[in-house]
This record gives C-alpha cells, structure tokens and sequence, in this order.
C-alpha cells in the first residue's frame, strides 16, 4: 500500500479497493443497530411525556411532575458525552466494530431493568433514583452508539456515496421512532388504570429480542477499513480525546454549535411538543403519536434521499438549507398545532419530523466526519455531538417547558429561543470544511 498524507498533516495509507459486500453490510447493519438502541432511548422519551410523572412523581402538581420527569430524560443526555468520550477513546485505540456490540447492551439492559422498576407507592423515590441511573447509562450507550456507527458507514462507503451511506444509521433513527411510538401507542389505547398498572412495562420489557437481533447483526459487519489503515501505521493514539481537543478545538466548537440546533430542533418536536399539544391544547395523545409515527415513517424515504442529495450537491450546503427551512418553519409549526385541527396537526409533526429533520441529519455522517483525520475521529466526533446533545436535546423540553410558561402558554418565546439556535448554526457550519468525499 502507497503512504500518503491527508488535509490535516497526518500519515495515512491509501486506501485499498472495498468488496461491495463490505460496505453494504455495514451500512444496513449500522441502521440495524441503531434502530434498536434508538427504540430503546425514544421509548423512555414517551413514557416520560405521558406517564412518568404518575408512575415515579405521583404527589407533585402535573406540570412540576411533567418537568421531572423530563428532568430524569435529560440526564440521558448527560451521560452521552461520557460514553462519547470512553467509547470514542477505545473506538479510536481497539477499533470501532467490538464498541458497537457494547453499546447495544449497555441500552438494552437498563430498557429491560426500566420495565421492572416498581412504582413510587411501592418503594418512594428510590423508584425515581433507579430510573435516572438506568436512563444515565441509556445516554452513555447512545453518546458511544452514534459516533461509531455513522463512522462504520461512511468509512466503509466508496467515494462519492458517502453521504448516502452515512445517512443509513441515521434513518435508523426513524425506524427506531416508529417502534417506540407504534409500541406506545397501542399500550396508551389501554384503559388508564391497566396502563398505569403494567402497560407501560411491556414495550421496555420486549427490548430484549431487538438486543438479541441487534446483536446477530452487528457481529457479522467486518472492522472499519480506514481504523485498520490506522493500525497499519503502528500504535493508535494514546489519549485521542485529548488529542482532539487539542489539535482541534476549533472544529469542536462548530459542531458543537451547528448539532445543537438540529438536536433542539428534533426533541422539540418528539417530546415537547407532544407534551404541550396533549397537556396544554388536550389533543388527543393516540392522534400526536400517530402524526409522529407518520412523519418517521416519511424520514425512512426523505432520510436516504437527503443521504443521496447531500453527494450531488455537498453535506455542507444541504446542511445549510436544512437551517434556513427550520428557522422559518419553527413559528408555523406551533401556529398549527394551536389550530387543534386534526389534519393540520398531523401535517405539522409529519413536516417536522419527516422532512425538516432529515435535511439537516442526513448530511451530519459525513460533513462532521470529515472534520477530524481517521485516528481521532472516534473520538472528535463523538465529544461535539454529544455536548451538543445535552445543549440541545437534553435541557431543551424543559427551556421550551419554562419559556411556554413565562409566555402564559403562548409559545413564542419557544419560537424565538429554536430560532437564535439556528442562527448559531448557521455561522458555525459556514466556518466548516466541505464533507463531500
């Protein structure tokens, strides 16, 4: 193999020909995967708009029982940078392939021992204190599970297709988000007693057969071959967290700045929003469930097409387009749900989940990948995401609860803090490298 050196001043080894098998697998299975921990990370996101607080926060007021229990959701988001960074280090130094199959356990277990925690009657908040542990180590699993995967993907993709592969694990997302809430909403069609009682229990508890395929799946997928160029250079980087945030933290901070947008933009749509049109505008929670199913299902189509998109004309300006249209899009969305207009209702969770968020995630693989050289990449791409995941999604429900509230129900604050962020990301991404490979 021919020694070259890439953009950043780093050795590389040129890259060897890819069997179509190879890259094939890895971008089905990456999706594979993610569906299964993504079902697992959005099942507690529902349950805690619409059941938490009755289950583990039974004697506080409805709207401060709503906001603990999107307290305990958001400390998923705070474990995320953690597994970023400790499944980063070790994607970067053994390899990405033997993290995946760690993570997949690491959030199908605490899915199941969730399904089997008592209720606050049976033992007080020691229910409550078992959750927000088992929710921590969901987020460690899923800060480890996204860098890994989209890097499966769009390492094994051949030039030119890297945008479309890279947008596989994302649209995993989608499948993952149709399960939790087909799952929910059929234990939600319960009577309220029996869903209180042990409905909810079920769709956690049923995380262990997608563990098992998860796993089946993943094993099969061959190592990343730009992680075995790495080693065929010699030792790894010791301390790739810290050579990231040393060698390029400017490129941390945009991702940083450009991610949280999108994760805001996402989170408000699935979980706030949800919360606000059923407890706030008494819509229906079965009729929001299924506007959000409809719209994941839409991203399984526009999500790949983005993917493809995002290789014709580059990651970097799909991203960008993908800002403008949520800026705008961000105050008719709340003026529809406000209609309590069935068909208007669903047609805003449908765009907002099936075509605002796949323009600006389809293209997240590869434009943030190619920002850092293939030893620290893991790594680099793992810390931004996920601080920007606690930035955005993880402290978002509960801003946009508190702006919902300083504006006596009227969401505009919850309009002008989504655009502001948008804003952000807009310079940010302008400061970036085009990902187009």
């Amino acid at each position: 193999m021919e020694m070259q050196s890439n953009p950043h001043g780093a050795a590389v080894i040129a890259p060897v020909p890819k069997r179509a098998r190879d890259y094939l697998l890895a971008g089905w299975a990456s999706m594979a995967g993610t569906t299964i921990e993504w079902y697992d990370f959005f099942l507690y996101g529902t349950a805690a708009a619409l059941v938490f607080n009755k289950i583990f926060f039974p004697t506080l007021d409805p709207i401060l029982g709503t906001m603990a229990a999107f307290a305990t959701y958001g400390v998923g988001f705070i474990g995320r940078p953690m597994g970023g960074i400790v499944f980063g280090h070790f994607g970067d130094r053994i390899g990405r392939k033997s993290m995946l199959l760690v993570t997949l356990l690491l959030m199908g277990i605490p899915s199941m021992v969730i399904g089997l925690i008592p209720s606050y009657q049976s033992i007080g908040y020691w229910a409550a204190g078992l959750l927000v542990a088992m929710r921590f180590l969901q987020g460690m699993a899923v800060g480890g599970e996204w860098g890994g995967a989209v890097l499966m993907a769009v390492e094994h993709a051949p030039p030119g297709r890297k945008g479309f592969f890279g947008s596989l694990p994302q649209t995993g997302v989608g499948f993952g988000l149709i399960l939790s809430s087909l799952a929910m909403a059929a234990v939600t069609a319960l009577p309220e007693a029996d869903l209180l009682a042990w409905g909810w229990r079920v769709p956690f508890l049923a995380s262990i057969l997608l563990v098992i395929i998860g796993w089946v799946i993943r094993v099969r997928v061959p190592e990343s071959p730009d992680f075995e160029r790495v080693k065929a250079l010699g030792e790894p980087v010791k301390a790739p967290i810290l050579a990231a945030m040393r060698r390029h933290p400017r490129e941390l901070l945009i991702i940083l700045g450009a991610r949280t947008a999108e994760n805001t933009w996402f989170y408000l749509v699935v979980a706030f929003a949800l919360a606000y049109a059923a407890n706030q505008l008494k819509i229906p929670k079965a009729a929001i469930l299924h506007a959000i199913t409809a719209g994941a299902v839409l991203s399984l189509f526009t999500m790949p097409f983005c993917g493809y998109l995002s290789d014709r004309i580059g990651q970097k300006r799909l991203f960008l387009i993908g800002l403008v249209i949520m800026c705008v899009f961000a105050a008719p969305f709340f003026a529809m749900l406000a209609t309590r207009h069935p068909a208007t209702v669903w047609w805003a969770m449908v765009l907002g989940v099936g075509v605002v968020f796949p323009i600006l995630y389809a293209p997240e693989s590869q434009l943030f990948a190619s920002q850092f050289p293939a030893e620290i990449r893991y790594s680099g791409i793992s810390l931004s995401v996920q601080i920007a995941g606690v930035l955005g999604g993880g402290v978002a429900p509960m801003i946009a609860t508190a702006l919902l509230a300083l504006g006596s129900g009227n969401p505009h604050y919850v309009v002008a803090y989504m655009v502001a962020l948008g804003i952000v990301a807009l310079i940010c991404t302008l400061l970036m490298r085009a990902g187009a490979e």
